[in-house]
């Protein structure tokens, strides 16, 4: 056998004819080689450029509506339609990954994602504008689980998976928490920036991927092919879904019940296709792992608390406070601590611990940012506001990427996708969520223009994220408790 590619995959020898070559066959990589690195690293960087796209918008959003003389209705579709796209593709993309191959998949959608983040910095209208956006949701909706699945068939389950999802997450957590900043920095020189440094990184990870993505084999998929009626009844549930959570908040609640039947009418769709279907684009017997139920359960809790806390706190800095958008960003930034301490210290907390315990420890420390966080009053500083930022930042670290292994682990090599994808929609999902709940708690609980009466409201809706993140511990509790007889000898 010989090596044929950028992480030692092997070549079995070609027929006896030589026309034909038997398929690579991936060994399980137990040991971080320097192109094994290189390859994680080309992986890590495009969810960090995901993560960092996503959070720096919001920061460009007012100089976009100034530029474009875009309605505040209007503004918010450059958001919506994004995360539209992410959450209503996602699971059709990881699905494809499986089928249609993680590398194709990986490179092409990358390639998707350059043209139209650059399409989307090159605009002069706001309807440009949306639609190179919800393009570029659904390049990421396909890019992310493709990446994600090809860390978990490339690395070996256990110490060594382990750290590389730990290392992939703490880029993905890394990325959204510094967002605030570069999209401060960059949007002081001029908001098409937030559009067009993207592109510059995206080109330099494409490059590398080309090289060291390991080519696979054409797959021989039963049945006839691609479930084409079960991806487009999914793809348009998840889009009536995400569309009735994300516009709650200015919707009559008429609106919103009938959006989200018909979503659930959709999903019942699906669900009877799949089980008569030869070829399901989702095996259902996959949702029956609780594994797998508690950590995405788990995952949209955290990104949901930690969306509406971002959401109220650039609100109190900007609004109430009169901070700049940089100041914001520099305040917001002790939050990127976990893109150092994910890949370092989490493996051996984990090693040493255990996943479920990181996990629970991870819940416990964003609960208690919150809570800290709860007080806040008309002129904190920011000492005052440091402890609940360092919290949230161990938070990070400790959850989300060990959420990334329980959601993955155990799982079939064909499956990877599937389960990277279902992890994706619980991350857009709680993202989601938490923003229009906590919307609408603030429309609500804000009683008038005065100071007095925003900060209260503000209050009002830092209690969203500390009831999520409390729901979270409480799941996370459920589990240590289960595996508690286990450990009994």
């Amino acid at each position: 056998m010989v090596t044929d590619d950028a992480v030692g995959y092997k070549k079995e020898p070609t027929t006896e004819e030589g026309v034909v070559s038997a398929p690579l066959v991936p060994p399980r990589v137990d040991r971080m080689s320097g192109r094994v690195w290189g390859l994680l690293l080309v992986l890590s960087g495009a969810i960090f450029l995901e993560g960092i796209d996503v959070s720096m918008m919001g920061v460009a959003l007012p100089s976009i509506r100034a530029e474009l003389g875009m309605s505040t209705s209007a503004l918010q579709w450059v958001v919506s339609a994004y995360v539209l796209g992410y959450g209503g593709f996602v699971l059709l993309g990881g699905r494809a990954a499986d089928l249609l191959g993680r590398r194709r998949m990986f490179i092409g959608w990358l390639v998707v994602f350059v043209a139209f983040s650059g399409l989307g910095g090159l605009a002069e209208a706001g309807w440009v504008l949306v639609v190179a956006r919800f393009v570029t949701g659904v390049a990421a909706a396909f890019l992310a689980p493709a990446g994600l699945s090809i860390i978990t068939t490339t690395f070996a389950e256990g110490p060594a998976r382990n750290r590389a999802v730990l290392v992939y997450a703490g880029a993905a957590a890394g990325g959204f928490s510094l967002g605030m900043v570069t999209g401060g920095l960059l949007t002081a020189v001029h908001w098409r920036w937030v559009f067009f440094a993207p592109v510059v990184l995206a080109a330099a990870i494409l490059g590398a991927a080309v090289v060291l993505i390991h080519r696979e084999k054409r797959r021989e998929r039963a049945g006839g092919g691609f479930d084409l009626p079960g991806g487009l009844t999914l793809t348009a549930a998840m889009l009536l879904l995400v569309v009735g959570i994300v516009h709650a908040p200015e919707v009559a609640p008429r609106t919103t019940l009938v959006t989200l039947a018909a979503a659930a009418v959709l999903l019942a769709a699906f669900v009877r296709i799949e089980r008569r279907s030869v070829a399901p684009l989702v095996r259902l017997g996959i949702l029956a792992s609780a594994p797998l139920l508690r950590a995405n359960a788990s995952a949209v809790l955290l990104l949901a608390s930690f969306m509406a806390f971002q959401f109220v706190a650039v609100l109190y800095l900007q609004e109430l406070r009169g901070w700049s958008t940089v100041e914001t960003g520099l305040a917001l930034a002790v939050l990127g601590i976990d893109a150092v301490l994910a890949p370092t210290l989490t493996p051996l907390l984990v090693a040493r611990f255990g996943n479920p315990r990181v996990l629970a420890a991870g819940m416990v420390f964003a609960t208690l940012g919150y809570l800290l966080f709860l007080p806040v009053g008309p002129d904190w500083g920011f000492a005052a506001m440091l402890p609940s930022f360092l919290a949230l930042g161990v938070a990070f670290t400790l959850a989300y990427g060990t959420l990334t292994i329980a959601a993955t682990d155990g799982v079939a090599d064909s499956e990877q996708g599937l389960a990277s994808g279902l992890l994706t929609t619980s991350f857009q999902f709680g993202a989601a969520l938490g923003l229009a709940v906590v919307s609408a708690v603030l429309v609500a609980a804000t009683a008038g223009d005065s100071p007095a009466a925003v900060l209260e409201g503000y209050r009002a809706g830092l209690v969203v994220p500390l009831v999520a993140a409390g729901l979270g511990t409480l799941i996370m509790a459920t589990d240590l408790r289960r595996r508690a007889p286990e450990r009994r000898p």
